[in-house]
């Protein structure tokens, strides 16, 4: 039978004081539902899993939130915001999943408790991490299923759907695509091999001055296969691809010990077609996680993370010439650059969702610096997708029963290329030949729960806890803490 499922959690939030915001790792990461400044946050949780001993499986869920808070850039708001986190009903069917409504994806790189959320800053996905609510859509799922002929050493995995974001965009009204197709390779018992491709596109809608994109089969089809739009396109669509596609490619090796596991993963973001071929090197987010099966250790997994996205496939983007028609592009340099992360000409608001990065949390979105960003209002895209980051994560149990998660995040940020933070800008200038001016920022987060004793079973009672700090140049300057409960049935 179907196992069922319902938590309550109520949270209380401290920041500065009322209208400053809570430090990074008390919002980012926790699916757009936390409070932006000091407040209170409520969730309420139902759910059922899959019953694995039917062939034909269902399931379904439903999260509703509330968070209450004065947001002083958007003074005519209401200070409590109800928000529906996840509704959703799922079917499987042999290596089938068919999943309908919103519904959190699947993460990696978890700790000691999952309900912590994963030690990685992108949740093991550069293009689609925990940092932004879920759209409504569908999602049809393959689980790893052998390739045959090759002795169960070849995996293939991968999914396909389509959504719809909410929330106020630059363009109104547009559609997302989603497409994942991911390779195993099982090398004896220990050693396994990953390859994905992760792809997005948002399309259709209407963008100012420039009309209405028809949702046809066959526009349906061009964006699905990265063609060029027909007639009824805009001119950048037609020269390029129908809206505004990018995603990630990762590679990894994953190896089992006894008793443990080791995982390294490379997760290279790409927003055109030189970013797929690789040009982009070194771009990319790399993660290292040790972790012991045994979760209830003191300290059971290690993360170790770098993100680097500052060459985006180079400072050009076309040969430059000079007023005389010679051209001015150093020799065999590459002219397929600028590839601006997660950002979109047309589609201003990006690869954003309720004001948040769907990507990962680093790249800030457009008004952070300047002390203007909200999820209340539309936000113009990413503001910072050129940066240098190590991250350090631990988890564990304290006392070998009380979960905790500790990030540690540091920073240089530059901006984008047509938009540094500080300093001279490197576009259209020789790769290497300006020393850029970074601003630094560090992020710190201490999580965790204290399990209750209680004599009715199977009821789960913890209090929930986090300390958290900023430093740097880039956010302001702060101290948060939360202090809640949640029970679970």
């Amino acid at each position: 039978m179907n196992d069922f499922f319902v938590s309550l959690m109520l949270l209380g939030a401290l920041s500065g004081g009322p209208g400053e915001p809570l430090p990074f790792w008390a919002t980012a990461n926790q699916w757009g539902l936390m409070p932006e400044n000091q407040g209170a946050f409520a969730l309420v949780q139902a759910r059922t899993e899959f019953d694995a001993s039917k062939t034909f499986q269902w399931r379904w869920g439903a999260s509703f939130a509330a968070n209450s808070y004065i947001n002083d850039l958007d003074p005519g708001s209401s200070p409590l915001h109800l928000m529906t986190d996840e509704l959703y009903g799922s079917l499987r069917w042999k290596a089938f999943t068919l999943d309908l409504g919103m519904k959190h994806r699947e993460l990696d790189f978890y700790g000691a408790d999952e309900r912590l959320g994963s030690l990685s800053t992108t949740g093991g996905h550069v293009a689609e991490s925990g940092n932004a609510r879920p759209m409504p859509g569908y999602l049809l799922s393959l689980a790893p299923i052998a390739v045959p002929f090759t002795q169960e050493h070849v995996w293939l995995y991968g999914a396909f759907g389509d959504y719809k974001p909410l929330g106020i965009r630059y363009v109104e009204d547009p559609l997302v695509h989603r497409t994942r197709i991911g390779f195993r390779f099982d090398i004896g018992a220990r050693l396994r091999l990953h390859f994905l491709l992760d792809h997005y596109a948002i399309w259709a809608g209407t963008i100012p001055n420039k009309g209405t994109m028809p949702v046809t089969f066959g526009n349906y089809f061009r964006m699905v296969t990265g063609s060029h739009a027909g007639a009824d396109g805009t001119r950048s669509d037609r020269l390029n691809v129908i809206g505004d596609q990018g995603g990630g490619e990762m590679w990894g090796a994953e190896y089992l010990g006894d008793g443990w596991k080791i995982k390294f993963q490379h997760d290279i973001p790409y927003a055109d077609g030189s970013g797929m071929g690789f040009q982009n090197f070194p771009d990319g987010v790399t993660t290292l996680h040790f972790g012991w099966d045994d979760k209830s250790r003191w300290v059971s997994d290690i993360l170790y993370e770098h993100t680097y996205t500052m060459y985006q496939s180079g400072p050009f983007n076309g040969e430059k010439f000079d007023e005389e028609g010679h051209s001015i592009t150093p020799p065999g340099v590459k002219t397929t650059g600028g590839d601006n992360y997660f950002n979109n000409g047309e589609y201003r608001s990006g690869w954003t969702h309720f004001g948040r990065p769907v990507g990962t949390p680093l790249m800030y979105p457009v008004g952070t610096l300047a002390g203007t960003w909200t999820s209340a209002v539309m936000v113009a895209g990413l503001e910072n997708n050129r940066l240098k980051a190590h991250h350090f994560a631990l988890s564990g149990k304290l006392f070998r029963q009380h979960p905790y998660k500790l990030m540690l995040t540091y920073s240089l940020n530059h901006g984008t290329y047509g938009r540094p933070y500080a300093g001279e800008s490197a576009w259209n200038k020789e790769w290497g030949s300006v020393v850029e001016t970074p601003l630094r920022q560090l992020s710190a987060g201490f999580t965790g729960s204290v399990c209750l004793r209680v004599t009715r079973r199977p009821m789960d009672l913890s209090l929930l806890y986090g300390i958290y700090a900023d430093r740097g140049s880039v956010l302001p300057d702060t101290f948060g803490a939360t202090l809640g409960a949640r029970v679970s049935f």
